[in-house]
């Protein structure tokens, strides 16, 4: 798993890692989602901080189904997410993905800029 817990600030913030991957492997993020959904669904709800990076990943509409389940199961316990690397037709697509859950993501161009973000009460 690419996904991993990292601290800023005192604070913890699931950083999930989805950089690099193309639209190839699929699979990969397939299966990253699914091991992300089972440990953020184990924390209490509205409290998890989460740092999502697409940096030099590739995703098209067909992983938004999945994409879209996985987000319906882990909105509850997510208080905070902030997107990386998310131009373009990537943009499109989370924001598909914020109407048709209800979860809202905040997009960053800088990882620092992300993390204080994140942080902030």
């Amino acid at each position: 798993m690419r996904s991993k817990w990292i601290e800023h600030q005192g604070k913890q913030i699931f950083f999930q890692d989805f950089s690099g991957i193309d639209l190839d492997k699929s699979d990969i993020i397939k299966d990253e989602l699914v091991n992300v959904q089972k440990i953020v669904t184990s924390q209490p709800e509205d409290s998890i901080l989460i740092l999502a990076d697409f940096r030099g990943t590739t995703i098209s509409k067909n992983l938004m189904d999945v994409m879209q389940a996985s987000s319906s199961k882990t909105k509850k316990f997510v208080h905070k997410t902030a997107v990386l690397g998310v131009t373009g037709t990537k943009r499109i697509l989370a924001n598909m993905l914020m109407s048709l859950t209800g979860q809202k993501l905040s997009i960053f161009e800088n990882e620092e800029e992300a993390k204080e973000w994140l942080v902030q009460d």
